[in-house]
């Protein structure tokens, strides 16, 4: 039964090689409904290394394509929610692709790290094949890069994505599809030490059953059944085998070009040109983790982010954290990773998001700036692990590129790294690089959020937890009220904050005072 209350989520997977769309109705206590799917190919992103450049034609097929599935999501009441992944990630034109969605297509493009795509593709995967109580391995072969995610349960122990697909691999050793005995074992030697340090990984953890997602392996699965003389109706759940597979790629090495390659009983002619350099990549992948069969999952990255959009729309949390289980175990076990003192920063964490809600009336601001507050504020100061000396940099190096922060998109994380690098020192400035690259309203977000974190931080210089609370009184000033256990001397406290309030009274064009009550 669906639930009437929820609109549908229309999730739009922009790739390197198409642009998927998927529209599913919540139904409740069951997987959602998919309403319909469509799929254009672009062929986004190219190179045979990394992907610098989007190119113009390519950019206009994906707005277009953009354009049309905003259109069919608005025809079903559908909420949007579209995400980039390797091609975008890496283009140095990123920023006009994001651009352009939004003013031409009207779509916002949320872009995602590698860890995160391999985490919403486990997520999809097991919708369609039910396995999570088995050690399982998730594979998804795209056309810039390769995920892999394991575990046992929905949420997954190791993920990694490597800058390997078959658009790479073909741009790398088959131009134009065109192939040779060089070029075809230059590309075994490339791809066989390139996965080593992830399988070395994947075989340490351990696993029992593989699932396969992507068109590459769907189309690889296919051409398999279809050889052995069982055309299949559907590839949900289709097994390929280890034989199966190798006798896939003999024949498609056959074929010394794509026109050839095209007539292959069972092959997408629109990856004609590119099947090669996906069944190579998987035909390596299983003899390096010593795969026998994988079974083929038709759902995956967009079919993920169905789900994560409809966990996080149902999350419930305590009266003060807003981050979801998975957002917030994962901030805490980098945390942790990184030796930092969650005591101090817990504490602090908790007065910034205090002093964040009472200013409400004030910044405007929602869940979706509390949870990056949260973030910053359990992260500030992981950059000691580093160094000391500038130890705020080093916090936004390490929350900018880590691999650990689950749930988060590329632009949330931007913001977490920006407002735990600003937790003190000097206030944002335009001639800092990564500052000056915000558009207007996300530096004022930053100013606003690292304001508040350094009085939040300054509250409990001494590591005491002494200031137990805030209240605000919003007036022509800002009056922070502090609550203080009676016997506890919070000097040093309110000075640091009052040192620190500069930032905040920038952002808010408010000054700021703080009195001293005792705990209520």
């Amino acid at each position: 039964m669906s639930t009437p209350d929820t609109p549908p989520i229309a999730a739009i997977d922009i790739g390197t090689n198409s642009v998927h769309l998927v529209i599913a109705r919540p139904v409740a206590g069951g997987t959602p409904e998919v309403v319909m799917r469509e799929k254009v190919p672009v062929r986004l992103g190219s190179g045979g290394r990394d992907m610098k450049q989007l190119a113009t034609e390519a950019v206009a097929r994906a707005i277009e394509a953009l354009s049309r599935f905003r259109r069919l999501a608005e025809a079903h009441g559908a909420t949007i929610v579209a995400v980039a992944t390797s091609a975008v990630r890496e283009a140095e034109n990123q920023s006009d692709f994001i651009s352009a969605s939004r003013d031409q297509a009207g779509v916002a493009v949320n872009v995602i790290s590698g860890a995160e795509e391999a985490r919403l593709i486990h997520l999809g995967a097991l919708s369609a094949v039910p396995v999570a109580d088995q050690r399982h391995l998730v594979i998804d072969i795209g056309g810039g890069s390769t995920e892999f995610a394991l575990g046992e349960g929905t949420s997954p122990e190791l993920t990694r994505s490597l800058k390997l697909g078959h658009i790479r691999l073909t741009d790398r050793f088959f131009p134009d599809g065109v192939l040779t005995k060089t070029a075809v074992d230059e590309c075994r030697r490339y791809v066989r030490a390139f996965i080593a340090p992830a399988s070395r990984e994947i075989r340490k953890a351990g696993f029992e059953v593989t699932i396969g997602c992507s068109g590459t392996i769907e189309n690889l699965a296919r051409m398999s059944a279809v050889e052995s003389g069982n055309a299949p109706r559907t590839i949900d759940n289709l097994v390929l085998t280890r034989d199966g597979l190798r006798s896939v790629t003999r024949s498609l090495l056959a074929a010394e070009n794509a026109s050839i390659r095209a007539r292959t009983p069972g092959l997408d002619a629109h990856r004609a040109d590119v099947i090669v350099g996906g069944a190579i990549l998987l035909r390596q992948i299983f003899k390096s983790l010593d795969i026998d069969e994988l079974v083929v999952s038709p759902a995956a990255l967009r079919e993920g982010v169905v789900l994560d959009q409809l966990r996080r729309q149902s999350v419930t949390a305590d009266a003060l954290h807003h981050l979801g289980d998975l957002r917030r175990s994962s901030v805490e076990a980098m945390a942790r990773r990184y030796e930092e003192d969650l005591t101090h920063a817990s504490h602090a964490t908790d007065l910034a998001l205090g002093l964040f809600d009472a200013l409400e009336a004030l910044h405007g601001y929602g869940d979706a700036e509390r949870n990056v507050l949260e973030a910053a504020g359990l992260l500030h100061n992981v950059g000691r692990f580093i160094a000391h000396a500038a130890h705020h940099k080093h916090s936004y190096y390490l929350i900018r590129h880590s691999e650990h922060l689950a749930g988060f998109n590329e632009h949330e994380l931007e913001l977490i790294a920006q407002v735990a690098r600003y937790h003190r020192k000097s206030n944002p400035r335009p001639k800092h690089e990564e500052f000056a690259a915000l558009d207007d309203a996300d530096r004022q977000r930053v100013r606003v959020l690292a304001g508040v974190l350094r009085i939040a931080i300054g509250l409990d210089r001494t590591y005491q937890r002494a200031v137990a609370g805030v209240l605000v009184d919003l007036g022509d000033d800002l009056t922070i009220e502090l609550a203080v256990a009676a016997d506890l001397d919070v000097e040093l406290e309110v000075f640091t904050a009052r040192e620190r309030a500069g930032l905040l009274e920038l952002a808010l064009d408010k000054r700021v005072e703080f009195v001293v009550s005792e705990a209520r």
